[in-house]
Formats: C-alpha cells, sequence, structure tokens
C-alpha cells in the first residue's frame, strides 16, 4: 500500500512486513535514548522524535519508513514529519512498543530508567508543589509558578503536545 498520508497498522503487520521485506523497511523509534535504551522492539533503530532533521531523514531514503514509539501518540507525529518529506510508504505502529512486546514480538531490555511521561509528571508536580508553598511563604508572586505550570498542562491537554517533554527531552539523561 503506498500512501501519500500516514497510516496505522498493528505490531504484527509491521513484523509482517520486516519479514517479508526485511531491506525495504526501516523500523524508526522516535522515543529519547534512555527510553530506547531501556526498551525497544528488534530490530528498530533510534532516531528521537525532536532529532527528525533533513539530514537525518536523508540517510533512510529510499526506505518504507515504519514509526514506533512507547504508546503510538509520537509515533504519529514522526510519520506526519516523514510523510510531509516525501516519504511514499510510512506507517505509524498502533500501541508502540507497549503493544509490540505484549503481542510478544522481539524486544531488547536493557537499563532501566524514568520514561518521559513520569518525567513531565514528576517534573511539573514539583513546580506547583514548590510554587505553591514558595507563594504562601515568601511572596504570594511566586504563585505565578503553579499558575504557569497548570496552563501549560491544560495546553498540553489541548494541542497533544507538551513543551515540557520537548524540554527535559534535551536534558543530558535524555540526550541522544
Amino acid at each position: 500500500m503506498t500512501t501519500t498520508s500516514t497510516s496505522s497498522i498493528s505490531p504484527l503487520e509491521a513484523q509482517a512486513k520486516l519479514e517479508g521485506e526485511a531491506n525495504a523497511y526501516a523500523l524508526v523509534d522516535v522515543r529519547t535514548r534512555a527510553e530506547f535504551d531501556n526498551i525497544h522492539a528488534l530490530p528498530a533503530i533510534l532516531l528521537s522524535l525532536n532529532n527528525l532533521t533533513e539530514t537525518e531523514l536523508t540517510q533512510l531514503r529510499g526506505k518504507k519508513i515504519l514509526c514506533i514509539c512507547q504508546s503510538g501518540r509520537r509515533g504519529k507525529q514522526a510519520a506526519d514529519i516523514f510523510s510531509k518529506n516525501g516519504f511514499k510508504e510510512v506507517y505509524n505502529v498502533e500501541g508502540g512498543t507497549t503493544a509490540w512486546e505484549k503481542n510478544g514480538l522481539p524486544v531488547v531490555r536493557g537499563a532501566s530508567s524514568i520514561s518521559l511521561e513520569r518525567q513531565v509528571r514528576i517534573a511539573a508536580g514539583s513546580l506547583v508543589t514548590l510554587g505553591t508553598l514558595a507563594g504562601f511563604f515568601l511572596t504570594p508572586y511566586l504563585l505565578f509558578v503553579p499558575l504557569f505550570v497548570g496552563s501549560g498542562l491544560v495546553f498540553s491537554g489541548v494541542t497533544d503536545t507538551c513543551g515540557m517533554a520537548l524540554v527535559l527531552t534535551r536534558c543530558p539523561w535524555n540526550a541522544k
């Protein structure tokens, strides 16, 4: 199936494509280095969502692309980027690495780390708590910190993007 937009396929369908035409497809994991090192689908290659530059995409020209992330959301974003950059056959693996593993497909396990989603929750919760306490004990002007974080979370929910996650992906422990 040739597409100009992205399509979603199940992990089993993705595995069948990889087995049928292994050299034609690239299984691209778009999570952070830490997430990838923790667990990734075999034979995925790492190309973090925030590193999908024209130079990185050029390395995959001529390949059919299977995007995979943790649960499917970042994979869809990456698949859209590949499609917009002229890749003709691009798929998002439904359910991501989680579904890949649940289907009994091969994975590589490494050192455990904190997922990006958990990092966002920890950072947001810490900022809200510290901002509220500082606003109560130091100056009420610091109550703008939890207001700002709360507004960012609402924006994240509405747009399905997360500014805090983009910042955290650039931290040394999540770096490529």
